[in-house]
């Protein structure tokens, strides 16, 4: 009797993803980052659990493929070009270069450990590496997952740097292990000339099309735009949203499958065509940001619930006390090295901002995801691979996801800001020549009168309203304000 039925597939998914859903809510509470919940939950209905049996390393890759595209091309949306540009030199060299350093020691690691008596894991020097390339990118979902719970906000522009090098450094991470998996299949005889060769032009392509892609698809909303606009019929700006929303869901998937097919780097092309799209006008910009950040939600945790269920526990414990040793270099050594050596020549970024960028090197689903590819490519050992980089993954997420916000107030790295306009739910449409920002009161700026009468706002400039701790207040001449209230305030742009 087959019980793999269509109605099976949806019935155990749905069930997964409830399951996740319920348990991750008090994940907040005990700062457990909520993607590790959905891993423990696919990990209790697998093999080693409940029973649910999938082993299809094909299938995972290619979900996972399509969910990476998704969560690159969302945090390329919401890189704003205004707020990287200060950090964009670390922010590249993390990414570059602390990868090829992070792989580079932790491979070494990994071989020395390999040629001791007492370890079960045999690795030669090219296995040794790429099991460190494929772990060597950081997680950005996590991270910034507790950080936006907590309303953290970091000093000496740390959020865009991490940002900046959690969206860039998976390529680098690909690179490396699809090169290496190359080189070792070749048994070993790709010259230094053909990688800086392969290099260059996963680098090079990857780039030049995701700005390409970036610019078509920017010219294809306005198309689609025209057309509505000239059409006897109009359409609502809900629809609107929508189907803009399909255009650019198709072009992330068009960007990456032209790219791959022209030898670049698919995830590069993507991470770029993001951040060209997200930082031109476009209508609706909000509701497609909505829209884009539940599907990267909903990518992100049926990747997590899919990897949990491919892994068999028992086998992972197999290398557990050698996968514990390899996790916790990469914690102290491998990664506080990498940013420290790679950072080096800017002194403008302080000891404890290299400590804390050290400390957020999260490994999360890529790792795992590019573990699947030595697998598929039956290299010797690829098995013990895979099961190292999941063990590495969930003892990164325990020790370094629950501790992320700590380590920063520990640091003294962490301060009170005004809150993100979206907290008031008010969205402008694009063609109007005004904008939103939020003004948080202190005891100074009320010391000259406590009214919006006494408040010397700039010329065209209007309250709109008025955040009290969780209430909502609509202003008037006579309401008296107090310090940490939060204005919401329309202004002119300057022509």
């Amino acid at each position: 009797m087959n019980y793999i039925t269509s109605e099976n597939i949806l019935l155990i998914g749905s069930t997964l993803l409830v399951a996740g859903v319920l348990i991750g809510k008090s994940s907040y509470r005990i700062g457990l980052p909520l993607l590790l919940i959905f891993l423990i939950v696919g990990m209790g209905f697998g093999t080693d659990g409940l029973g649910i049996q999938f082993s299809d390393m094909h299938t995972a890759q290619f979900i996972g493929m399509i969910a990476l595209c998704i969560i690159l091309f969302s945090g390329g949306m919401d890189t704003k070009l205004s707020s990287i540009r200060p950090v964009i030199v670390p922010g590249l060299i993390l990414s570059t270069v602390g990868v090829l350093l992070t792989a580079l020691l932790t491979g070494v690691f990994v071989w020395w450990l390999s040629g001791m008596s007492w370890t079960n894991i045999h690795f030669a020097f090219l296995p040794s590496l790429l099991l460190a390339a494929t772990m060597s990118s950081t997680d950005s979902a996590s991270v910034f997952g507790i950080l936006g719970s907590q309303k953290v906000h970091l000093r000496e522009n740390l959020r865009p740097m991490l940002e900046l090098e959690s969206g860039s450094n998976d390529p680098m991470a690909y690179m490396l292990t699809i090169i290496l998996i190359e080189t070792i299949t070749l048994g070993g005889n790709l010259s230094v000339t053909q990688i800086i060769v392969q290099l260059a032009l996963q680098f090079g392509i990857g780039g030049a099309m995701g700005l390409m892609m970036g610019r078509f698809t920017k010219w294809l909303i306005k198309a689609y735009r025209r057309i509505g606009n000239n059409s006897s019929i109009k359409e609502d700006a809900d629809q609107a949203a929508s189907m803009t929303s399909i255009l650019l869901l198709a072009s992330v998937f068009f960007t990456f499958a032209a790219t791959t097919a022209l030898t670049g780097n698919g995830y590069l092309a993507v991470y770029i065509c993001g951040i060209v799209v997200g930082n031109a006008t476009i209508p609706n910009h909000r509701a497609i940001g909505k829209f884009l950040n539940g599907m990267t939600w909903l990518a992100q945790i049926v990747v997590f619930l899919m990897l949990g269920l491919l892994v068999n526990p028992h086998e992972m414990l197999e290398v557990a006390p050698v996968s514990l040793l390899i996790g916790m270099f990469m914690i102290i050594i491998g990664r506080p090295l990498s940013v420290f050596l790679s950072l080096s020549p800017l002194s403008k970024i302080s000891i404890k901002a290299k400590c804390f960028i050290s400390w957020v090197g999260l490994r999360g689903a890529v790792p795992i995801i590019f573990a699947t590819y030595p697998v598929i490519a039956n290299i010797e050992g690829a098995s013990q691979i895979f099961n190292i980089v999941f063990f590495v993954t969930l003892l990164s997420l325990l020790l370094q996801g629950t501790s992320v916000i700590t380590c920063a107030r520990k640091l003294k790295l962490t301060t009170n800001e005004g809150v993100d306009d979206n907290d008031f739910g008010v969205e402008l449409a694009d063609e109007l020549p005004t904008s939103l920002e939020t003004l948080t009161l202190t005891e100074e700026r009320l010391s000259g009168g406590n009214t919006l009468r006494d408040m010397n706002l700039a010329p065209g400039s209007l309250v709109m309203m008025i955040k009290r701790n969780d209430r909502y207040i609509v202003p008037n001449g006579q309401l008296q304000l107090k310090p940490n209230d939060v204005l919401l305030i329309i202004k002119e742009d300057k022509m």
